[in-house]
This record gives structure tokens, sequence and C-alpha cells, in this order.
């Protein structure tokens, strides 16, 4: 099923978390006929040297099979009996004095998809038999209730199972990503709007932020890159406080989380309203190979190959333009002269992390080209995966490929020297992988005149 813009929020709001089906989902794939699977939230803690609590983040194992966000809780689900239990912590009459009535069991039953809720304090009781656990997301407690009965069975394969099964991404899970995409995109045309009137990075980094929070998603899912001119050919930027005089572009790299759920969007326009010349065809270029990767994309269609046509327009548009030469594309892309100028991976899963499980990748690949590629499967049917090529002029990166025979006989330099000056490119959407194709769930202008008439405000 499709959900539609206009229905994410009716839906999120009629609708729970389904923690009871990936439970099933993750026993199934563990071939599991009975036993026990176990898991802890994180733990709350206080920043140290300080009386104040760290900032908490839930552990996304434990969400997956529960749904609840809150610290200090465990869930058990019995395989053969289908039955989910949620413990989350008894109500403190001291903590409600300061914070305020928490959430009870009744509650905790009602807004969860689960089969029972009880106190934690209940929770030694009721472990029985065989235990499947996470190692190293157990707590001591519970491995020393083997003198009760209890067989606590450490399982690394636990978590894979978790991994494999967060690749598919039902109804619900699309819909927050799709929200998440909504109000992020929201922020990327606030940008758009505001550039001219700003003067430093930062100040976009803080606009971006409160169009996020205004809109209901108060944490970020990965720090944003704000970065303008040539600081747009690093690759994950982080300083955001640059100034904007005598720089041409600006690369914008943000996304919110939404109910642990992330969406990752880069957009790139003009500070000025107008692309140049060199930026246009570099813009353009990099449009083409996200359009055509698009396309591409269907269930069963190995990540690798897509990667590989990008480069294959890469070549072939730098030839076009003059920046390659001497060479087919075909020679050029078996060279690797292309991994210069795009040296990351096409996109990676999307989920409850930003970089989300499942992709199989191989960082200790030799080649290249595809070292840094997070996808190394046959796109799922139902996965969430982004799709982000990009062009950049970093001379660090570059600098070595000019000195050295194998590639230099390929650039051209006296082309070369006129596009330092645009940066980088990177076009990044977010995409559902379904049955005859994809669903696009980032709904941010991307065409060049759609952009600057954005940024200009005649759109």
């Amino acid at each position: 099923m499709t959900i539609h813009p206009t229905s994410v929020s009716e839906y999120l709001s009629t609708h729970k978390y389904p923690a009871k089906a990936h439970a099933r989902a993750v026993a199934k794939h563990l071939s599991l006929t009975s036993g026990t699977i176990y898991l802890e939230s994180q733990k709350s803690r206080l920043e140290e040297d300080k009386d104040q609590e760290a900032p908490f983040h839930q552990r996304r194992y434990f969400f997956y099979l529960s749904g609840c966000a809150l610290p200090d809780c465990y869930l058990t689900y019995d395989v053969a009996k289908d039955f989910l239990t949620l413990y989350i912590p008894p109500i403190n009459p001291e903590e409600v004095m300061w914070s305020g009535l928490p959430l009870d069991a009744e509650g905790a039953k009602n807004k969860f998809d689960i089969d029972s809720a009880k106190y934690s304090n209940e929770l030694e009781a009721d472990l029985k038999g065989e235990v499947l656990v996470i190692p190293g997301q157990v707590s001591e407690s519970v491995t020393l209730l083997k003198d009760g009965g209890v067989t606590v069975k450490l399982s690394k394969d636990l978590k894979e199972a978790i991994n494999e099964c967060r690749v598919y991404k039902d109804d619900y899970e699309v819909a927050l990503i799709k929200h998440a995409n909504e109000i992020s995109g929201s922020a990327h045309v606030a940008l758009m709007k505001a550039a001219k009137t700003c003067k430093f990075e930062h100040e976009l980094e803080g606009i971006f932020l409160e169009n996020c929070i205004r809109r209901g998603a108060r944490r970020q899912a990965y720090d944003s890159i704000i970065a303008s001119g040539t600081n747009a050919a690093t690759l994950h930027y982080i300083h955001n406080n640059q100034a904007f005089s005598d720089r041409l572009n600006i690369l914008i790299d943000g996304g919110c989380e939404y109910d642990l759920y992330a969406s990752d969007i880069t957009r790139v326009f003009p500070l000025n309203g107008k692309f140049t010349k060199e930026s246009r065809e570099i813009y353009s270029l990099v449009l083409k190979m996200q359009l055509d990767a698009l396309a591409m994309i269907k269930p069963g269609v190995l990540w690798d190959t897509i990667h590989e046509t990008v480069h294959k327009i890469l070549i072939q548009g730098f030839l076009d333009l003059g920046i390659f030469q001497n060479g087919t594309v075909d020679e050029i892309l078996e060279n690797r002269t292309s991994c210069a100028f795009l040296p990351h991976g096409l996109g990676h899963h999307m989920g409850m992390d930003t970089h989300d499980t499942g992709g199989h990748p191989n960082y200790s690949d030799p080649d290249p080209m595809y070292k840094y590629l997070r996808v190394r499967i046959p796109l799922k049917e139902r996965a969430v995966i982004t799709v982000e090529p990009g062009v950049y002029f970093c001379e660090f990166i570059i600098k070595p490929y000019l000195e050295n025979p194998k590639h230099n006989k390929y650039i051209n330099t006296k082309v070369l020297d006129r596009y330092w000056t645009v940066g980088g490119v990177r076009i990044e959407d977010d995409v559902l992988v379904t049955k005859d194709g994809y669903e696009n769930l980032t709904n941010v202008v991307k065409e060049i005149d759609d952009v600057e008439r954005i940024v200009n405000r005649t759109a």
C-alpha cells in the first residue's frame, strides 16, 4: 500500500508501530519455534561530572521489536506463544515531583503494539527457559539468573537477523520516513529562500534546525553539512562557519529524524541566485546521473551495476566538457580515473539509521570504485535507499591522480582549472524500492530553473 503525502500524518496518528510483526519476522528469520527473545533498551545516564542527563537515543534493536523510545525498559518475545511483553520502569514518586507522571503499564499497553505491559521489577520472575540475547546488550543481573532455571544464550545471529529484517520497510516505517522527508524538504526550501539574506553558513544551519523543530522534529538524523564554495568538495564538511563572500554555490546535506526514522537530503544552489556556466554544466551532469540511476531501480537489480553506470555517465559528461580526454568511456572506467571526482558510493539503505543495516558493504575491497559502496547486494522490494551521485573538485583527492601517469593522460588540466570554484555538487533523494520500480519519498525541487526561481524568490 502506498501512503500518499496528504495522508501521512493521519496514518501515523491512527496506527501503531508494527513491533509484533517485526518480532515475528525476526523469529522466522532465525527459524525459531520456541524460546524467548530478550532485549534491553538503552539506559538513562548522567553526563560525566554533571548532574544533567546525557542525551538519550534508543537502541535500534530494542526499538525495532517494541516501538518504545523510553529508557530503562526491557522486552520479551515468547516465540511459541507469539506473545510480546514490554517492561517499563515502575513509577517513582520522587521522580514524579520533578518530571510529572510517566507512562504507566496501562498507557503502554494502549500505546505500543504489544500483548502485555508490566513494570521492570516483575521481569526476573517472568524469565524462564532459553533466553536469546544480543552480546554486550544484556545486564549482568540477567546472566546470573541461570541458577533459577534460565539459560541465557548469547547470539550474534539475533543481531544479524534484526539487521536483515530492517531492510524491509512496512507501511508505518515508510510513513515515518516520508514524514521526516516532508519536514526536511520544507527546511531545504526555506534555506533556498533565505540564502540571499544570510552571510554565514551557520545562519543557514540555524534556519534548517528551526524549521525542523517547528514541525515536530527535534532531533537531526545526522549533523547537517552546510558547505559553501569549495567547502562543498569535502564530502562530510562539518565546520559550517564560513562566510559567503566570493563563494558561488552552497551544498546543503541535512535531514531530520522523526520517531527514530531518518531522512537524508542533499541539494545545491547558487548563493546569488544564478549558476555560473561551469556550475550549471556540473549540476546538469549530476542531475542526469541521478535521474538515470533512478530509472534503473527495481527489485533484483545489483546496486553495483547502477553505481557503475553512474560512473560511466560522469566519464561521458567529462569527455563532452573536455575535462577528460585521450580515452574511451570504458578505458577511463577500467582505470578508475573517475574515482578522483566521485570517490564515494551511490547510496545506502536508510531507516532508523541514516546508514541503515543490511547492505553488506565491503570496505576492504581493493577496487576504489566499490570500496565505499554501502550496498553490495541486489535491491530488495520495500527497501529504502538513498540515490546521491556527486561530482567534486577536491584538490587533495585529485592531485595524486594528476601526478600519476596512469590517470593524468586522461585529464585536461587547463579545462579542469575552470571548475575548481564549483566545489562539489551532490543531489540526494530517498526512495522506496517498489514491485515495479521506485517511489521517491523526497519532494524538493532540483531542476535548475526551479532552484534558481526559489533562491530569487520568484517561484
